[in-house]
């Protein structure tokens, strides 16, 4: 069964086709074009209604710039994004405006993402003004609401983010996303820069809001235990290419792809009793301007064949529901 096949049985809410994302590199006097840097790198996916997809990958990896090209903030250099049956990447910036009424974000950084300038009221009420929703009383009561959903009091509407902790802020961030009432969140690492045990705290927040207000979820994170506690479905990226991806449990119970399980063995266990041979990668990260011919992974992997340095492998069916790119299954 393949991936399209698979989308039609099910209810789509996002499908992404082809998309790549490739910076322009200029040098000398003139500023000339000399190559280009391949953030991502023809990548193909599906997100079903009320599920959440994540993606993982080192840093570098193309996981954040995919995530800000479903929302149009960079701009698609080819590839198709449909989203509810609306393709994204032809809209005008008036219509892909509507469209993001729909589609909201939570980005990394809980301090540099609300301004600090403004009261979290402001902050809070400003999507519901660019939408033309509601009345002034109608706005504010809805951001003393959301205040409440999201653990916070409706007084804390008076206050400037700087008043905030760092879980704090990421909760006005989250309530920010929501203003809207969105079918879609793209959330951007949202816990890497908090503590631990606010990172459970905002995690068990995002489940308890996606099973209150039906939503569905693209998680992008580095962190695999995080992924595995929130994720129906994991896609693993590598210098810009999906690599696997398939449902949280088989992925954590029978990796395919060489760097899945390299990245699955490096996940501390909190147990000294435990003995784990862990897959040491060797060599570094290769660079997205200069991107390694055939498969991207087959400098840092030690079951490369020859065919592994002239051919790209494909996304294919590897077992039911299960997809990944390399080599070693090809049939």
């Amino acid at each position: 069964m393949t991936l399209e096949v698979m989308a039609i049985m099910t209810e789509v809410l996002l499908e992404v086709e082809k998309l790549k994302k490739y910076f322009p590199i200029t040098g000398g006097v003139l500023g000339k074009k000399t190559g280009d840097v391949k953030a991502v790198d023809d990548i193909s996916f599906f997100v079903n209604k009320g599920e959440t997809l994540g993606l993982v990958g080192e840093s570098g990896c193309g996981k954040s710039t995919t995530g800000r090209m479903l929302m149009r903030l960079i701009e698609p250099t080819e590839g198709k994004v449909v989203f509810d049956g609306k393709e994204l990447t032809s809209l005008s910036e008036s219509d892909m405006r509507k469209i993001r009424k729909d589609v909201q974000m939570v980005f990394q950084d809980p301090f540099a993402s609300l301004n600090p300038r403004h009261t979290v009221e402001k902050i809070l009420e400003e999507p519901l003004i660019v939408h033309g929703i509601g009345n002034k009383q109608e706005r504010r009561r809805k951001v003393r609401e959301m205040l409440e959903v999201v653990g916070l009091s409706s007084y804390h509407a008076k206050r400037y983010p700087h008043q905030f902790s760092g879980g704090q802020r990421q909760r006005i961030g989250i309530a920010r996303a929501l203003m809207t009432k969105p079918k879609l969140i793209i959330a951007d690492e949202p816990v890497s820069a908090l503590d631990v045990s606010i990172q459970s705290q905002v995690l068990n927040l995002l489940e308890d809001l996606q099973n209150e207000f039906g939503l569905t979820y693209i998680f992008i994170a580095h962190d695999l235990g995080v992924v595995k506690h929130i994720s129906d479905r994991v896609g693993v990226m590598y210098l810009g290419r999906l690599v696997e991806i398939t449902t949280s449990s088989q992925l954590y119970e029978k990796p395919l792809h060489p760097y899945t399980q390299a990245l699955l063995g490096a996940v501390p266990i909190p147990d000294p009793t435990v003995k784990v041979n862990r897959e040491i990668l060797t060599g570094d990260l290769p660079s997205p301007a200069n991107p390694p011919k055939g498969c991207a992974f087959h400098t840092r992997c030690k079951a490369c064949m020859e065919i592994c340095q002239t051919d790209r492998p494909v996304l294919e069916e590897i077992e039911p529901g299960h997809y990944a790119a390399c080599h070693l299954y090809k049939k």
